[in-house]
């Protein structure tokens, strides 16, 4: 068989391009290597089911982060609030189907949640894009140096912006 010029062109592109486009995902997905991003929404939803529990946020921080994810934009708190986690490993029961709990690390401090806490945080990993892993009747979701900057003042401009979160998807 053979070939036009413009053809092999053609052919010769798309070998290209595929190869270009694993690498691409060979570099940032499969590897876990590149920090993840999420911003707008997803980013607030991240920072307001970890904001409750971090030891590090002050009373007027967690209010402020409780108050934006519920809608109501009208706080006092102006500054921009960074709430972080250094590692959540999620999981839930396929088997035991009442299971569910999340360990968060905070530098050397670590808490555990259960229940509905657990869901809420499972729940929105799995929107942020963090894959499911699973293990004998269990399913992992698991993440590390979360970081989320959280703007007041960006976010009363409803434009999408004053969200944002990067971590390292697994551990």
């Amino acid at each position: 068989m053979t070939f036009t010029t413009g053809a092999r062109s053609r052919i010769w592109a798309r070998i290209v391009s595929a190869l270009v486009l694993a690498g691409a995902f060979n570099a940032t997905g499969a590897s876990g290597a590149t920090p993840a991003k999420v911003s707008g929404s997803t980013a607030l939803a991240l920072a307001g089911v970890i904001a409750p529990l971090s030891p590090d946020l002050t009373g007027a921080e967690k209010k402020a982060v409780a108050m934006l994810f519920a809608a109501n934009e009208e706080i006092p708190y102006k500054k921009p609030i960074v709430v972080t986690v250094d590692k959540i490993v999620c999981r839930t029961g396929n088997v035991d189907i009442t299971l569910r709990n999340c360990e968060l690390t905070f530098g050397k401090k670590s808490r555990t949640v259960n229940g509905s806490t657990a869901n809420e945080i499972f729940a929105t990993e799995a929107l942020a894009g963090i894959p499911p892993d699973g293990a004998a009747g269990s399913n992992f979701e698991s993440l590390s140096q979360l970081s989320c900057t959280i703007d007041p003042n960006a976010i009363r401009r409803k434009d999408g912006s004053g969200a944002d979160c990067t971590f390292q998807p697994g551990n």
